[in-house]
């Protein structure tokens, strides 16, 4: 059970006493009456191959209080996406998959790239833009839940606490982050998070003096988790990157937006364990060790906004100091993780902190040779403005494919 403390900017929203499934989902139905909520799922082709996104469709078949899902599929044929659509058809609730590969699609991206206003690469993030447009083209959701398809340890619970903060109307949030153990087969997990994105944030104050914007990203207990829940009129004004800085981009367009009272974390699953990406020591395109110089660049561009000046040598200054304070949290979770009769390989801890060290550099490096790059998708207002009639055309092409290829 966990504690009932909370720190920092963001109200956090324990699970202190284990309540019952059934009775959430009870509240949740009655909420849907005034409030209707849809899920957002953005899908490898390959993920409906594995093991865990079949057993997460189990689980969905049982939520009552679902309007919509929205699934994004990438990296899929023809024949996957017909494969894909008979699969996700067991599902009761409305569903519209996303062709992303499919040539309606490709045909309205490049009508946006054109005007300067597609992704700029493919990826996670611009999977869940276009979700988001076909989300406010749909009408169907007020409240909005994201998670991903490779959660193994899946039950429906993650879910409904997910949505619980912004789905009761009787609650004031706009948005939710999910967070949760990150503890499973004997060993902690979660290493860009542990020892990456806190230790380079306790970084930054140290360097920087805290700042509004790093003491509310220190105040979330697991800054990277890849579930969120938003009301439908965030999406309008959100600007995502579409690297690996997804999740630290959303939460830094939160910060912009919005009074951090209306913004919560949730512990939302007991337990949770999900597909592990290889930490890539000798490819910095690859694995962790992308998603490191991604989630870099991310925060060295927020603070930039903020009137802070870098240059080769302040990021030196913070690779040293980064280095230090990182190694000394691989002593805390060695320590952590023998007290609770855990695995902890301490060689590969700090190898992998050595390899984020010399990450900073590059993603500083990056940074400074390219000050006029923009990181972000434009926001979906901007969308509609430029192109008034896109949002239709892209819930028109959605329908037709669904028509199409679901017969």
């Amino acid at each position: 059970m966990t504690d009932f403390f909370q720190n920092g900017s963001i109200t956090t929203l324990h699970n202190l006493s284990h309540r019952p499934l059934e009775e959430l989902e009870r509240e949740l139905v009655e909420f849907s009456r005034q409030r209707p909520m849809s899920l957002l799922l953005p899908s490898l082709y390959s993920e409906l191959e594995g093991q865990a996104l079949p057993k997460i469709l189990d689980e969905l078949c049982r939520v009552p209080y679902l309007s919509e899902i929205v699934i994004g599929l990438d990296r899929a044929d023809e024949a996957q996406y017909r494969d894909a659509l008979v699969q996700f058809s067991k599902l009761p609730q409305h569903v519209r998959v996303l062709w992303n590969d499919g040539p309606r699609l490709l045909e309205l991206d490049a009508e946006l790239q054109k005007r300067g206003l597609a992704p700029l690469e493919p990826g996670k993030g611009r999977n869940v833009w276009y979700c988001l447009g076909y989300i406010l083209a749909s009408d169907r959701g007020e409240a909005v839940a994201l998670h991903d398809c490779d959660i193994v340890t899946y039950d429906r619970l993650l879910l409904a606490r997910l949505l619980y903060p912004v789905a009761n109307p009787n609650f004031t949030y706009e948005f939710c982050k999910g967070y949760y153990s990150r503890v499973s087969s004997g060993k902690i997990n979660g290493r860009v998070c542990r020892l990456l994105v806190t230790p380079l944030i306790r970084t930054l104050k140290k360097i920087y003096g805290s700042t509004d914007y790093l003491d509310y990203m220190d105040s979330f207990r697991y800054a990277l988790a890849g579930e969120f829940s938003f009301r439908r009129d965030v999406i309008t004004d959100l600007r995502i990157p579409s690297d690996w800085g997804l999740e630290i981009g959303v939460l830094s367009e939160m910060h912009r937006n919005y009074s951090t009272n209306r913004l919560c974390q949730a512990d939302i699953a007991h337990r949770y364990d999900h597909k592990h990406q290889k930490v890539s020591f000798d490819d910095e395109n690859a694995g962790l060790s992308k998603m490191s110089i991604d989630i870099a660049k991310s925060l060295f561009r927020k603070l930039a906004t903020q009137g802070i000046v870098f240059s080769t040598e302040t990021f030196r200054s913070i690779k040293a100091t980064y280095f230090r304070i990182a190694l000394d949290f691989v002593e805390t979770y060695r320590n952590d993780a023998i007290i609770n009769g855990l695995d902890f390989d301490i060689h590969r801890e700090e190898q992998t902190v050595e390899l984020f060290a010399v990450n900073l550099m590059k993603a500083g490096q990056i940074f400074l040779e390219n000050p006029m790059e923009t990181p972000f998708i434009p926001s979906w207002s901007r969308i509609t403005s430029a192109a008034p009639e896109f949002l239709h055309k892209l819930k028109a092409a959605v329908e037709a494919d669904y028509e199409e290829f679901s017969a």
